[in-house]
């Protein structure tokens, strides 16, 4: 009873802080914590993104990748940080949703520990097979994989990671068995995609689109809800007839619980005006990055969200076996 009438004292203590200060904050350089490598599809957006923000708030965000437990790691960072508004995350379906299944201790709650400020896009993953491989739309690599499983085999940046799930989930919907094989990064999976030595990938747009475009791999489907503008003339599985396997990997900012309401609010307004910007969006869009629709933009959107990614991945996730202490 002492411990929850403690904070609850302490939120109503940051409640008046953050009314009181809201007006100027940011007055000091925010950092946002990136959990993953620099380089990736994640850290282009947040850099991207940062730019941006540091011109409206008037203040430099600064972006710090620190990696680690599938971006666990990074992420709790930010739980542990005050919530002052001054340490924000990049949070991702991994961080937010993957964790909370896949590890059989997450450091952290995703619905619990974290204020979401705002959901911010989308990575469309997509299905790319080797150039040879014997099918070029979603019926024909379904019906080839279901005679052939047993030679098959996808690849993944690594156990637990969103190219690993997203074709957890693609098998799945397609009632296949195919053997896994990671990597440490998707970067070497590609390449022996390239080379012929595994079948099949499903992977970020952003990552895919040059070896697309040079032929090397051969795009077979968008998993996702809707076409990607980079790559207009791909259907999506479910425009193929498969439903159930939209595994985009969608990106957000989230502060720790109890940062005082006005501050999400500020951060939340200037990510929307951001996001609004013609020449952000279209840096968004030659990375095969989609910005969420103005009406998926809320802070209670975002908390609904994750709720409901966490139990939308936690069915392909316990199916794949992969479990991480």
């Amino acid at each position: 009873m002492l411990k929850k009438w403690k904070m609850a004292a302490l939120a109503g203590v940051l409640a008046a802080v953050g009314a009181a200060h809201a007006s100027s904050w940011p007055t000091r350089p925010i950092t946002m914590v990136v959990p993953f490598a620099a380089g990736g599809p994640t850290d282009v957006v947040g850099r991207i993104l940062a730019g941006r923000l540091s011109e409206i708030l008037k203040q430099q965000v600064i972006v710090v990748n620190v990696g680690g437990a599938g971006g666990m790691e990074g992420a709790d960072r930010v739980v542990q940080a005050r919530p002052d508004g001054y340490e924000v995350l990049l949070g991702t379906v991994g961080t937010q949703a993957y964790s909370q299944t896949l590890y059989k201790k997450p450091l952290y709650s995703a619905t619990k520990d974290f204020a979401p400020v705002v959901l911010v896009a989308e990575q469309p993953l997509v299905l790319v097979v080797r150039k040879n491989f014997p099918a070029n739309n979603l019926k024909e690599f379904a019906a080839y994989a279901r005679a052939n499983a047993a030679k098959l085999s996808f690849g993944s940046g690594g156990a637990g990671s969103a190219t690993h799930l997203g074709c957890v989930l693609l098998n799945s919907a397609l009632g296949i068995k195919v053997q896994h094989v990671p990597y440490r990064g998707s970067a070497l999976a590609l390449q022996d995609l390239m080379a012929g030595r595994i079948d099949y990938m499903c992977d970020a747009v952003s990552t895919e689109l040059s070896p697309i475009k040079a032929g090397s791999v051969k795009p077979i489907a968008m998993l996702a809800s809707q076409r990607s503008a980079v790559l207009p003339d791909l259907p999506t599985a479910k425009q193929q007839g498969f439903a159930g396997a939209d595994a985009n990997n969608w990106i957000g900012l989230f502060f720790p619980r109890h940062t005082p309401d006005p501050i999400v609010k500020r951060l939340r307004n200037a990510t929307v005006q951001a996001m609004n910007t013609p020449a952000l969006r279209a840096r968004m869009e030659t990375i095969g990055t989609d910005l969420v629709a103005a009406d998926r933009t809320s802070s209670g959107y975002l908390q609904r969200f994750v709720a409901s990614q966490i139990k939308k991945w936690a069915g392909p996730i316990k199916e794949s076996g992969v479990s991480v202490d």
